[in-house]
């Protein structure tokens, strides 16, 4: 089974790809804490995945959520456990933060990969979607990238193959815990005239938290996962000043 988190489609593609070549369930981590399905049955094995974005190199909070109250409950015995990385650029020390997440569950990992994929973080002075022959290499390389790591996983070999880059513990250490407290927030979003009120952004947030009543209006389970931002055909919605003039990702 393999679980994942996506906002802007880089990790569902991902995810799709890896559950395509193992034939494996695919279960959307922000449904899944919805509905409170959170105890599953492994069969004995079974492989587990997990697949989700880099957050300012850490992984999602709601990720972590999800971590800590899934359970296999006795039907856990060592199985095969991989995860996935999907990062702009470089992880930093989002892969230990992960693998402790685990470890506090009792849970053992034995691989982890990154994939390089496009940027979409647009919140913040200094960071936007990269440009287009940037993009296009990215998405161009990613999948002989995931050849490799179906090709690692189907040896069920132990390996840690993450791309951390440089100075990873001040950004994952001094960072991101800023970025979680500061950075994951509804309360910047808004629209601009141009908004028509086509429910696009209700429909593609994982965590339902966007209803549109003529307008957007967005409650507070926002993971700033930025889908409603980039999939606005009308690229009205905004987060403040902190996207003017910024563009727009969405891997369909």
């Amino acid at each position: 089974m393999l679980f994942y988190f996506s906002g802007t489609g880089n990790s569902k593609w991902i995810a799709k790809q890896i559950a395509d070549n193992f034939h494996d369930k695919l279960y959307s981590i922000p449904d899944a804490i919805s509905s409170n399905f959170v105890n599953f049955e492994l069969a004995e094995d079974e492989k587990i995945g997990f697949v989700f974005p880099i957050y300012s190199w850490g992984v999602p909070p709601i990720v972590i959520d999800f971590l800590h109250s899934l359970s296999f409950g006795n039907t856990y015995h060592n199985n095969y456990l991989y995860f996935i990385c999907c990062c702009g650029d470089e992880t930093g020390l989002a892969p230990e933060q992960f693998i402790d997440a685990l470890n506090a569950k009792g849970i053992k990992h034995n691989s982890a990969f990154s994939v390089i994929m496009p940027n979409n973080y647009v919140l913040l002075p200094g960071f936007d979607v990269d440009s287009h022959d940037v993009m296009t290499s990215k998405l161009a390389a990613a999948p002989t990238r995931i050849n490799q790591i179906v090709e690692q996983i189907n040896k069920g070999v132990d390996i840690n193959d993450c791309y951390e880059g440089s100075m990873a513990w001040l950004k994952s250490k001094l960072i991101y815990p800023l970025f979680v407290k500061w950075g994951i927030s509804p309360n910047k979003f808004c629209v601009g005239d141009n908004c028509n009120g086509c429910k696009r952004c209700e429909r593609i947030c994982p965590t339902h938290n966007i209803i549109v009543n003529e307008k957007p209006e967005w409650g507070k389970n926002c993971t700033s996962c930025l889908a409603c931002y980039h999939t606005c055909p009308q690229n009205a919605i905004r987060y403040g000043r902190g996207t003017k003039n910024k563009g727009q990702y969405f891997h369909l």
